[in-house]
């Protein structure tokens, strides 16, 4: 292996380390990725650049860096953005009030689990700063949803994510600094669904680029679905109602005319359900494009969807 690249993706879960990172996934992340994605992946740590995700909802944006650091056996660190969140709790949180109820404890002749004289012990690493913390090895983080907070928070990641890797910790008058190693350093994923448009392009400009499509052909949707009751050690449903659901999921999302397309996640929920909800199988024949969608509440989120696949009248 090159000495440069010590760490390198290549979408096989069977690659994992025999002594993975304890902060690492336990379960194994059923993922198909293409070439290019994990051409992109493998940049990424090469360059120690963020990787921003976009595409659907429901495509694989989340689940990449599950499988990402399942493969590698490297920790995963997973901060969801609020509406209301700022750059700094994925550094580290501060916790005054705790600090100052235990000075008070103190003075009153009880005891404390903690040292208010040592502002440390009031201090949590968000997910940045447990990434930091790493020295011997990188850790994936996954900052999930990055558009739904305010316009400002993008650029102010841009602070801590590129040279000199540091953040300071005023409270503390500690400065976190990434491991002086540059394999070491944390491999970024961002996830974003452009709820509030385009991100500023300095942000854009420090980002590696890949749109996440939805597999366009049945092959792929075949062998999303083996891996996955692969993974999860479960039988899967005959192989041709599997076929056939996988033909009748494609031809909804290719009529057009939806509000809210549903993607990978929807369709295996509606596989699994055609597959042991009832007391038998779905029949294959039974999902024909002339015969309504069964099970459409595990397809459709939107009214406006829901109503354009009636259920059939009961007899």
């Amino acid at each position: 292996m090159n000495p440069n690249r010590p760490y390198v993706f290549r979408s096989d879960p069977k690659a994992r380390p025999k002594k993975p990172h304890p902060d690492s996934p336990q379960k194994p992340e059923p993922y198909v990725a293409d070439r290019e994605l994990i051409d992109a992946v493998n940049l990424a740590i090469f360059l120690k650049r963020p990787l921003l995700l976009e595409g659907e909802a429901g495509c694989g944006k989340t689940r990449l860096a599950s499988a990402v650091a399942y493969e590698l056996g490297l920790p995963l660190y997973r901060w969801n953005v609020r509406s209301d969140t700022k750059a700094k709790e994925g550094q580290y949180e501060y916790d005054a009030i705790l600090r100052l109820h235990d000075v008070q404890t103190q003075k009153a002749g009880q005891s404390s689990q903690r040292d208010p004289s040592d502002p440390k012990q009031y201090r949590k690493f968000g997910a940045l700063g447990q990434a930091f913390e790493c020295k011997n090895s990188p850790a994936i983080v996954l900052i999930d949803e990055i558009d739904k907070a305010d316009v400002d928070f993008p650029n102010d990641l841009l602070t801590v994510l590129d040279a000199p890797w540091q953040f300071y910790i005023p409270e503390t008058d500690e400065t976190i600094t990434a491991s002086e190693q540059k394999h070491n350093r944390p491999i970024v994923i961002i996830t974003s669904n452009k709820e509030k448009g385009n991100l500023p392009a300095p942000f854009l400009r420090r980002c590696l680029y890949y749109y996440l499509e939805f597999p366009k052909n049945p092959e792929r949707l075949q062998q999303i679905v083996e891996l996955h009751y692969q993974t999860n050690q479960i039988a899967a449903p005959p192989k041709p109602l599997v076929d056939a659901a996988i033909s009748r999921f494609l031809q909804v999302r290719q009529a057009g005319g939806l509000f809210k397309i549903p993607g990978t996640s929807e369709f295996l929920d509606w596989l699994e359900a055609l597959g042991d909800f009832a007391a038998e199988p779905f029949k294959a024949e039974d999902l024909a494009a002339e015969r309504p969608l069964p099970y459409r509440e595990l397809l459709f989120k939107v009214r406006a969807d829901w109503q354009k696949y009636p259920q059939p009248n009961p007899s």
